[in-house]
Formats: structure tokens, C-alpha cells, sequence
């Protein structure tokens, strides 16, 4: 998690608590350590946003700072609730848990006289997938493609051949009956696709392809069509 997106955590968290928070109980929620949340808070605090309190008794919000209400239509809270909702076939047990911290930020900000609610009570979904368990985290792989960060793997084909690769992960495509990266493989100089299910081991390195990550997703979408 980026600097940026941890301090919206915490003005998050401190938006929807009723009581003051200490700088651990925020740092467990972000798995992050207390100095790191007193040097947001501080950043934060310089930045004007009203937050109250010091090390060693707690932190809160207070009234007045808040997002702009949304509002939806009928139509768009059954897309939220859809498209969340099937998040349950992708088998990415991360995204389901913050898909449920969005529907409670997106709760907090709607009118109170909204006549839809968030969640609609006219479509449902169903979380049915086939989707093999894996020894690998998507978390870890989603991570790896925002920072653009090689990886390291073993990988077992079809065949049960199995291989080392050095591979830049552009995307993560999810299927009903698996999980793909697509990537630049070192090994073979191309464009290669790897079922979740069949990586062995994965290690983040320290090298990244920020400089040649965009253009070779281009290239990747151009060639290859999905349905």
C-alpha cells in the first residue's frame, strides 16, 4: 500500500469510528508499525485535515470533514451490487474483503433519504466458480503489476514440465475456471500466459519495468483479444 492510499485509509477509518482510535489499533488495521502512523497523522494534520489528539491517547475526526454525497440511480446501485458480487467467482479472497470495505465507504457518503440503499435487493449473483486453489496470493501478483516488479516462479506445464522463468506480469485475468497472468517472459522472449494454479513458488524481485511496463500492456492488448 502507497503512502497516498494509507493516509485515505486512516481519514477512512477515523471517519466511521465513534470513539477515538489509537495509533495501534490503526496500524493493525493497515498492518503498517506506529511510527508510520504518527508520521501520516502529522502529514496529515499539516495538510489541514481536523484530526484530533496525540501519541499515547488516541486519534478522531472531527465533524465537518466529509466526501460529497453520491448519488445513483436505480439502475447504477444494481451495477455496483452486480459487479461486486461477482468479485465472489473470481476466487481472490483480498478483493472480496475490500469489496465489502467499499460498500461501506460508498454507504457513508449516501444521502440518508437515498431511495435504493447500496446493495439492491433485485439481482443476486452467484459465486459458483471452478477455479483450482493455488500456492501463490493474486494479492501478491496485483501488487507486483501496479509496482511493475519482476517476478520469480516455478511453474509446472500442462505437460508437467517443470521450469524457472524470470516474467514481467502486465495483467491478472480471471476465469470462471482459473486464474491467468499474462506476461513478458524473459525466458522465451515473448509474450507468455500462466495459470495460478500451476506456479510452485513466486518471488517479488527488486528489479522493476516501470520504464517498458505500459508500452509492453499496449502491445499485449493489441494482440491478444479476450472473452
Amino acid at each position: 500500500m502507497n503512502r497516498s492510499t494509507r493516509m485515505f485509509e486512516i481519514i477512512q477509518l477515523l471517519r466511521s469510528s465513534k470513539r477515538s482510535l489509537t495509533a495501534q489499533q490503526l496500524a493493525d488495521a493497515l498492518e503498517v508499525t506506529r511510527r508510520t502512523i504518527y508520521r501520516d497523522i502529522v502529514a496529515l494534520q499539516g495538510m489541514r485535515v481536523p484530526i484530533d489528539g496525540e501519541a499515547g491517547i488516541g486519534y478522531i475526526m472531527r465533524p465537518g470533514f466529509d466526501l460529497p454525497p453520491l448519488m445513483f440511480t436505480a439502475e447504477e446501485v444494481e451495477a455496483i451490487a452486480v459487479g461486486l458480487s461477482l468479485l465472489g467467482r473470481t476466487g481472490d479472497t483480498a478483493l472480496e474483503t475490500v469489496a465489502e470495505s467499499v460498500v461501506r465507504k460508498i454507504s457513508d457518503v449516501l444521502p440518508e433519504d437515498n431511495p435504493y440503499g447500496l446493495i439492491s435487493q433485485s439481482v443476486f449473483t452467484s459465486n459458483w466458480h471452478s477455479i483450482p486453489t493455488s500456492a501463490v496470493e493474486p494479492a501478491l501478483i496485483r501488487e507486483a503489476i501496479r509496482d511493475q516488479r519482476k517476478l520469480n516462479i516455478e511453474y509446472t506445464d500442462v505437460e508437467k514440465r517443470a521450469s524457472t522463468r524470470v516474467i514481467l506480469p502486465l495483467v491478472l485475468l480471471y476465469y470462471v475456471d482459473s486464474l491467468v497472468i499474462a506476461a513478458w517472459c524473459e525466458l522465451r522472449k515473448d509474450y507468455r500466459h500462466f495459470r495460478m494454479d500451476r506456479i510452485t513458488h513466486c518471488d517479488v524481485t527488486d528489479q522493476y519495468f516501470v520504464e517498458s511496463g505500459n508500452q509492453l500492456r499496449e502491445n499485449w492488448q493489441a494482440d491478444h483479444q479476450f472473452e
